[in-house]
């Protein structure tokens, strides 16, 4: 049985700094693409920022409202994705979910799509006040 773990949500103040942290049981992490999305109360589930299984930055993905803000990364030893978040907005509170690809998907095609998440956790909300 998978199971998807996020951990490191809270209530920060604009400008702070928030790291999450998604552990995953039950698949060879090392297999699966991953990635962070988020969805604000309203909003449609979007995708934050993706990482290939090596956890190289080459095929890495960040949406452009995060891009020099946030970053992703992975330990597959660990089994553990990272998502590290500085200079947080306003804008960035959502509750994020972490997602294992369904399937063999690069960086970005997961991201763009949460239909191409195949397994979800039950998310950390992340809050951050103006």
């Amino acid at each position: 049985q998978v199971q998807v773990v996020e951990s490191g949500g809270g209530l920060v103040q604009a400008g702070e700094s928030l790291r999450l942290s998604c552990t995953v049981s039950g698949l060879t992490f090392a297999d699966y693409t991953m990635g962070w999305f988020r969805q604000a109360p309203g909003k449609e589930r979007e995708g934050v920022s993706c990482i290939s299984r090596s956890g190289g930055l080459l095929y890495n993905y960040y949406a452009d409202s995060v891009k020099g803000r946030f970053t992703i990364s992975r330990d597959n030893a660990k089994n553990t994705l990272y998502l590290q978040m500085n200079s947080l907005k306003p804008e960035d509170t959502a509750m994020y979910y972490c997602a294992a690809a369904r399937s063999r998907y690069y960086a970005g095609d997961l991201c763009r799509s949460a239909s191409n998440g195949g397994y979800w956790g039950q998310g950390t909300q992340v809050t951050v006040s103006s």
